[in-house]
């Protein structure tokens, strides 16, 4: 069965990944790159073209986003298995993204929009203007032809910033949702993570029986400078390119200040489209 883990892209999923497959996935708790492998993406076009889905029609791999998790469910049977989405969790063109049957619930990373803005604009190689009209529109990523990298061939149906995040309250009318801040998730990195820990022994009915050193091993491994340091070393498979350049992934993190980046015109717009939202969070 599956638990997500779903955000709006630049919100922190990676961050999140790390802690959960070095403590699940690892004998020692010690990260590295390689140990994010454990935790896929959904949709995968892979995946579905192995199932004999045309992936080059959307709507035919939409159509079919649940029979994919019912055989992914069939191949692992009682195993838990962590997916990773960058999806909107509404319904497409009539069609549901998962349901109940294929998934025991939900972790929800969100992040101040004010600082998804930037690493956005970072991450994309567009200006923050640019960054900032494309979280407020529905937005749709994915999508190239004869990627090297065949994530950027599948498509992602995002949204807005704000469409996203709502959408996925969905689990918490069924009390299997869980949602966590960036913003914790970084400085209260402990605390946050015990949370998700729970949270995930709750969801699949099992003692949580905390491994103490192996806790301690993930939280000094997967600290923001060491994967800066592993990323100027060894490369972040994740990256995206640019021109034939890998663009830093792991740039900012909580060292992020808005106030450094952001005009008074970006700060109106941001507060103008997310201003429920961010009170609802208390970013404002």
């Amino acid at each position: 069965m599956i638990i997500w883990l779903a955000s709006y892209p630049k919100n922190g999923n990676t961050f999140l990944r790390s802690l959960i497959s070095t403590y699940f996935f690892t004998k020692d708790g010690n990260f590295s790159f390689d140990v994010l492998k454990n935790i896929k993406q959904f949709p995968d076009n892979g995946v579905f073209e192995k199932l004999g889905i045309d992936i080059s029609n959307d709507i035919e791999v939409i159509k079919n986003y649940i029979k994919v998790q019912e055989e992914t469910n069939k191949i692992d049977g009682a195993r838990i298995r962590f997916l990773k989405t960058h999806n909107i969790l509404n319904n497409i063109h009539g069609y549901k993204f998962t349901d109940l049957n294929n998934c025991l619930g939900a972790i929800y990373v969100v992040r101040d929009p004010r600082t998804t803005a930037i690493s956005f604009a970072n991450h994309y190689q567009i200006t923050l203007d640019e960054a900032i009209e494309r979280m407020k529109k529905f937005m749709i990523i994915g999508g190239v032809k004869n990627s090297i990298n065949r994530k950027n061939e599948t498509i992602n149906h995002i949204g807005s910033w704000s469409s996203h995040y709502n959408s996925w309250k969905e689990f918490k009318k069924v009390d299997k949702y869980l949602l966590i801040k960036y913003e914790d998730l970084s400085k209260e990195t402990e605390k946050t993570f015990l949370k998700v820990l729970t949270f995930i022994f709750k969801l699949t009915n099992t003692s949580f029986d905390l491994d103490k050193k192996k806790l301690k091993n993930v939280l000094k491994t997967t600290n923001f400078s060491n994967l800066q340091n592993l990323e100027k070393n060894l490369g972040f498979p994740e990256a995206v390119e640019s021109n034939g350049k890998k663009i830093t992934f792991f740039k900012y993190g909580n060292k992020n200040k808005y106030k450094h980046f952001l005009t008074k015109e970006n700060l109106d717009a941001l507060k103008s489209a997310f201003k429920e939202e961010m009170n609802e969070l208390n970013y404002l």
